[in-house]
Formats: C-alpha cells, sequence, structure tokens
C-alpha cells in the first residue's frame, strides 16, 4: 500500500492551528454589555461589572473582562479576590464617576481592587467627576471624605498600562501593600489647583516600577509613603503638581521606613517642587535610605531640589519637637535646568537626626532672575563635578 505524503507545511499549520485552538480554549471573555451594562453614560452599570468581576474571578481559565467603548457610569465597585485564575481588565471605554460627589459614598475609594493576584487593566479611560468635590472642599461645606479614583489593596503581580485618569477627588491611582506592581504608559490629569489630587501614590508596597509616565496635577505627581521598598521610577513628565514626594513621613511614631527609590531621566515642568523629601517635625521611628535620583530636567520649577525635615502645616502637633526620621545615602546626579525661585536647592534637616551620606554629582541649577543660592542645615555629605549653586554641604 503507497504511504501518504502530508507536506511539511500542512503538518505545521494543523499544529499551530491545535496551538492556537489550545490557547483560546484556555482563556475566556466576559464582555460588559453581556452582563446588563449600557454605554450611555447614564445607565447605572455598577452591578454588571461587578457580575462580570465575580463570573471572571471564579474561573479557572484566565480570564479577561472587556469594557467596549462608550461611557459607563460607575458608583463605588469592589473588586475583590482571591481569584482562581489570571484576569485582565480590557477597556476601550469610559468609566464615569457620578457627578452627584456624595454618591460615591464616603468609604474613600471609587474603584478598589482587593486582594487579588495576577491582575491586569489596560487601556481606557477613568472620569472621576472631582469638581463638585473640590467645590465642596474649597466652600467649607460638611462634605464626604473623598474618593480615590482607583485603588490596589493587598494585591501582588499588578498591571496597569495605557489608563488615562481625570479628575480624581482625591488621589488618582493608589498601590497599598502591594508586590510586583507595573505601571507603564500612564496619563494623569486634574486642574492645578484641585486638592490632594496626588497622581500616583505608593506605600507599604514592594517591588513598583512606573515607567513612561504624564501626570499633571494638584498635588504630589508621585508620593512615597512608609513602608516603600524597591520602587523605580523613569521617563516621568510631572507638572503641574507637588512634584515626586517622599512623605509626608512621622505622621505616626512607630513607621516603617523608605528605601531604595530611583528616579532617573524624567523631567519637571512647572511643578513646585522637584525632588522632594519631607517629615514632620516629631518623633519617629522611620528612616529614608538609598535614594538615586539621576538625570534629571527642571524647567521653571519652585523648589528644585528639596529635604524638608520641619514640615509643620499651620504649627499643628509640632511646634518645639524635631524630626525622628533618619536620612541617608541620598544621591543627586545630573540634575539640571531652571529654578523659578533663588533658592534652587534646600536642606532643611533634623537637627537632632541630622541627614548624612548625600551625594551631589553634576548639579546645574540655574536662577532665572539672578544667582541661584543653596540653604543647608544638619547635613552631611560630598560633591563631584560641576555644583551650581555652589556647594554648601560638610
Amino acid at each position: 500500500m503507497a504511504k501518504l505524503l502530508i507536506p511539511w507545511c500542512c503538518v505545521y499549520l494543523f499544529c499551530f492551528g491545535l496551538i492556537f485552538l489550545k490557547s483560546n480554549a484556555a482563556s475566556v471573555t466576559y464582555n460588559v454589555l453581556s452582563f446588563g451594562a449600557k454605554s450611555d453614560g447614564k445607565s447605572d452599570a455598577t452591578q454588571p461589572f461587578v457580575k462580570a468581576w465575580v463570573a471572571a474571578c471564579s474561573s479557572v481559565k484566565s480570564a479577561t473582562i472587556y469594557v467596549p467603548g462608550g461611557q459607563y457610569l460607575i458608583k463605588a465597585a469592589t473588586f475583590r479576590g482571591p481569584c482562581k485564575s489570571k484576569i485582565t481588565v480590557k477597556i476601550d471605554g469610559t468609566l464615569v464617576a457620578p457627578s452627584d460627589y456624595r454618591a460615591v459614598g464616603n468609604s474613600g475609594y471609587w474603584i478598589l481592587f482587593i486582594q487579588v493576584n495576577r491582575i491586569s487593566v489596560i487601556g481606557g479611560t477613568l472620569d472621576g467627576n472631582g469638581a463638585g468635590f473640590w467645590a465642596c472642599r474649597k466652600s467649607g461645606k460638611n462634605c464626604p471624605v473623598g474618593a480615590r479614583s482607583i485603588t490596589f489593596n493587598w494585591a501582588n503581580d499588578v498591571e496597569i498600562e495605557g489608563l488615562t485618569s481625570v479628575n480624581s477627588q482625591l488621589m488618582h491611582l493608589v498601590i497599598n501593600s502591594c508586590k510586583n506592581v507595573m505601571v507603564k504608559n500612564v496619563r494623569i490629569i486634574a486642574p492645578e489647583l484641585s486638592p490632594n489630587t496626588d497622581g500616583i501614590h505608593v506605600q507599604s508596597s514592594t517591588g513598583v516600577t512606573i515607567t513612561g509616565t504624564s501626570i499633571k496635577t494638584g498635588d504630589d505627581c508621585i508620593s512615597i509613603g512608609p513602608g516603600t521598598r524597591n520602587l523605580w521610577m523613569e521617563k516621568i513628565q510631572c507638572g503641574p503638581g507637588h512634584g515626586v514626594s517622599i512623605g509626608s513621613l512621622a505622621r505616626d511614631y512607630k513607621e516603617d521606613g523608605v528605601q531604595n527609590v530611583t528616579l532617573i531621566n524624567s523631567v519637571f515642568t512647572g511643578s513646585d517642587n522637584g525632588l522632594r523629601i519631607k517629615s514632620w517635625a516629631r518623633p519617629s521611628t522611620g528612616f529614608v535610605t538609598n535614594i538615586n535620583y539621576q538625570n534629571i530636567i527642571m524647567r521653571n520649577v519652585d523648589n528644585p531640589i528639596i529635604i524638608d525635615q520641619n514640615y509643620c502645616p499651620n504649627n499643628q502637633g509640632c511646634p518645639g519637637q524635631t524630626s525622628g526620621v533618619k536620612i541617608n545615602q541620598v544621591t543627586y546626579q545630573n540634575i539640571l535646568g531652571t529654578s523659578a525661585t533663588q533658592v534652587a536647592m534646600t536642606f532643611d534637616c533634623s537637627p537632632s537626626n541630622p541627614c548624612s551620606g548625600i551625594k551631589l554629582q553634576d548639579i546645574k541649577l540655574t536662577y532665572l532672575n539672578g544667582k541661584a543660592q543653596p540653604i543647608c542645615k544638619n547635613i552631611r555629605g560630598n560633591t563631584g563635578g560641576i555644583i551650581l549653586p555652589h556647594n554648601c554641604l560638610y
């Protein structure tokens, strides 16, 4: 009997087809429209989104929650784990918070992911509709606590890519008590005078990377809280805003430290601060160590480099005290640009815990209307290369 010869290319295509079918069979997609969501921006889509999450979270296969184009009105929503497999939330539309800021509730969250491992949020826009809440705060009325737009609590292996967040009531993106988080190509936008609208807040988290991100907001572009370790930031565009800030620290006496933080290849434009470390002037077990700033451009920044260990808003809770936060091993390398104020470098360190191991390497900060000046108090370190304004370390 003659043998049946099958061309190798057909074998390849057949096998490739099996692999493709297998990969499809290994994942499942849940479209929020199938759970009753409407993309008109008026119908409450909260429960359809939650139902889609429950289905995806209970799936033994990798699951995708798909949000098609359009607008989806979402009230406060919690997406809780642990889940059985990896989940990807793919957003082509816009999630909109209620225009009545009171409708989000008083929990402090708008969209909350909690105790979820292997979660990706890709694309889309979050519109926090924060203007009404900001107006309430400004008026002095009795207002809710306000809501952070998207929060990850106790989540591991997180990816956030291509997301746009606008007009959050409070912080836009919060990463709290997480491990292994990638934030990539995110855009954050809020008015310059919108209160407490930090772009990204990281605390009690390890292994966070933030890259290729543009932040224009009314508070810190990135704020770094106690317990942050191994944070890598690069290609950050900041401004307007209050800069990249470690702190405020020493809110509590017993407080975890901040260590191994790097910011490179970034630009600050018209921000209130550039590279800031701040702590309350009161006792604390906290510390800041192994911080590296490298290849940073400042464009008309009020305080390009600042360490403030005498932070004491309204002189309440700290007069007459000194900061217990120990700051050491901080390197500033290749920091160039212009200061909007004459004092381009401020090191106002604690008299009881002086800053130590501070290194300045190739600093060139100029003042548009004259000669830039430094301020140095209670600081020890060394310099290399050109230092402008002049060195005042000892």
